[in-house]
């Protein structure tokens, strides 16, 4: 699958990546309707954003990278009948060569339930294995959110 990267979502990605969101995240991180969705987007500095889409253009996977606190930050969802597949690895990658650093958050248990009431699985050992670290110190508690900070750094990865 061919990696579209853009600075600019059109509004049908935006809407792809809403789909995305509202399935695959948990139930309570969920926008209503797109007016959420860009709301985040457009808090976002200088975005970058990885799409992979199917043969009728639409959104499959998402990533995006992005400045927060002087940092590169990054977000991403993978549908999840294309989980396991090497999409999420492929676009980190893709991520990994425009950047030396990238900071996330991550669902370190399995508390979380999605719409569709099945349970969000946590994706650490996911980064683990695409040599994300782990800062168990570091935490986002917001809510019903609980979330560890993961990072992966260039010059602390053998492969990049």
């Amino acid at each position: 699958m061919e990696i579209l990267k853009t600075y600019e979502l059109t509004i049908q990605q935006k809407q792809g990546i809403l789909r995305l969101w509202n399935t695959e995240y948990p139930a309570h991180l969920n926008y209503p309707d797109i007016s959420g969705l860009e709301q985040y987007l457009e808090g976002l500095a200088a975005p970058r954003h990885f799409l992979i889409v199917d043969e009728k253009a639409e959104v499959q996977a998402w990533l995006s990278t992005f400045t927060r606190d002087e940092a590169r930050w990054f977000a991403m969802i993978v549908d999840s009948s294309l989980q396991g597949r090497g999409i999420g690895s492929q676009l980190l990658n893709e991520a990994k060569k425009q950047e030396s650093e990238l900071n996330g958050w991550a669902t370190d248990h399995n508390r979380d339930k999605r719409t569709d009431g099945k349970a969000y699985p946590s994706p650490i050992l996911f980064y683990i294995k695409n040599g994300f670290e782990v800062l168990d110190d570091i935490r986002l508690e917001k809510g019903a959110l609980s979330t560890v900070k993961i990072r992966w750094t260039k010059a602390d990865s053998p492969t990049q």
